[in-house]
C-alpha cells in the first residue's frame, strides 16, 4: 500500500479503513487529496484481503467538499480537471467490487455529501449533517446533485439544492441518505459491525450482486429482468454458489474460494 499524504489507511479484519485526514481544511476535496483517493481505491479494489472498505474522516467535519481556496481565478482547464478527477473518484466507489461504507462523524456538504451519497452504504451520527450549500455563494451543487437526486429522490435532492439549508442525521436517515444513526461515541463499533456481517459473504458475490445492483438501475423494468436473469443464471454456476448452497442444505458453514 502506498503512503499518502491526505490519508490514512489501516486493517481491521477483513475491512480497510481509509480516513481523510485533512482535519485542518475540513478534509476538503482538494485536486492532491483527491487523486489521492482515487489511487487508494485502486489500490484496494485489486487487494483480495479486504472485502469490506469504510470510508471515515478525522477531525469534526466529515468533508466541507471541493476546496473553495483552488477555485479562484483559474482557467477552464483547471475546473475541468477538478471537476472530472473528483467525477472518476465518485464513479470508482461504486465500481469497486468490495462494498463501501461511509462512516459520518459530522458535517458532510457538497461534495462531501456527493461523497457520503456515493458510497454504497452509509452509518451516522447523531452529531452529523448534510448540506448542498452551493447557493448561496453563487456555485450550484450540480455534481453532488447526480449523486444526491439518485438516492434521496428528486424532491428532497431539490430542497437541499435550492435552499442550501443542512439536515441532520434522523432527517437524513428518513430521507434515506443513510442507512442507520448511532451514538457517536459508537460509530466506529457500529460500522464495524455492519462491515464484518457484510464480510461473512463471498467475495464474489458481493462484487456480482453490487456490479448488478448499480447496472440495473439505468434499465427499464424488462431489462432490468432480463440482465439479473443472465446474472443470477452465470451466478448459479460459480463455484461459490454451488458451495453456498451444498453448505446450507449440510447445515456447515460455507467456505468461499471465489472473488
Amino acid at each position: 500500500m502506498s503512503e499518502y499524504q491526505y490519508l490514512l489507511v489501516e486493517r481491521q479484519g477483513s475491512s480497510a479503513i481509509v480516513t481523510l485526514n485533512r482535519p485542518e481544511r475540513r478534509n476538503a476535496l482538494s485536486l492532491a487529496l483527491t487523486r489521492e483517493l482515487l489511487q487508494c481505491l485502486e489500490e484496494l479494489a485489486a487487494d483480495a484481503g479486504v472485502r469490506v472498505l469504510v470510508l471515515a474522516a478525522s477531525g469534526p467535519v466529515f468533508c466541507s467538499g471541493h476546496d473553495l481556496s483552488e477555485m479562484v481565478n483559474r482557467p477552464p482547464s483547471h475546473y475541468r480537471e477538478l471537476y472530472a478527477t473528483c467525477t472518476r473518484m465518485m464513479a470508482r466507489l461504486q465500481s469497486l467490487p468490495q462494498p463501501v461504507i461511509a462512516e459520518v462523524q459530522g458535517l458532510a456538504t457538497a461534495a462531501g455529501c456527493q461523497l457520503v451519497a456515493s458510497c454504497d452504504l452509509a452509518v451516522a451520527s447523531e452529531r452529523a449533517a448534510f448540506a448542498t450549500p452551493g447557493v448561496k455563494i453563487g456555485l450550484f451543487c450540480t455534481t453532488p446533485m447526480v449523486a444526491l437526486s439518485r438516492v434521496i429522490g428528486r424532491r428532497r435532492a431539490l430542497e437541499m439544492l435550492l435552499t442550501g439549508r443542512p439536515i441532520d442525521a434522523r432527517t437524513a436517515l428518513d430521507w434515506g441518505l443513510v442507512n442507520r444513526v448511532v451514538p457517536h461515541e459508537r460509530l466506529r463499533e457500529e460500522t464495524l459491525a455492519l462491515a464484518e456481517e457484510i464480510a461473512q459473504a463471498s467475495p464474489l458475490v458481493l462484487a456480482t450482486g453490487k456490479r448488478a445492483f448499480y447496472a440495473q438501475l439505468e434499465m427499464d423494468q424488462g431489462q432490468a429482468y432480463a440482465y439479473a436473469q443472465e446474472v443470477m443464471t452465470l451466478n448459479s454456476l460459480a463455484e461459490d454458489a454451488q458451495e453456498g448452497i451444498t453448505a446450507f442444505l449440510e447445515k456447515r458453514q460455507p467456505c468461499w474460494r471465489g472473488r
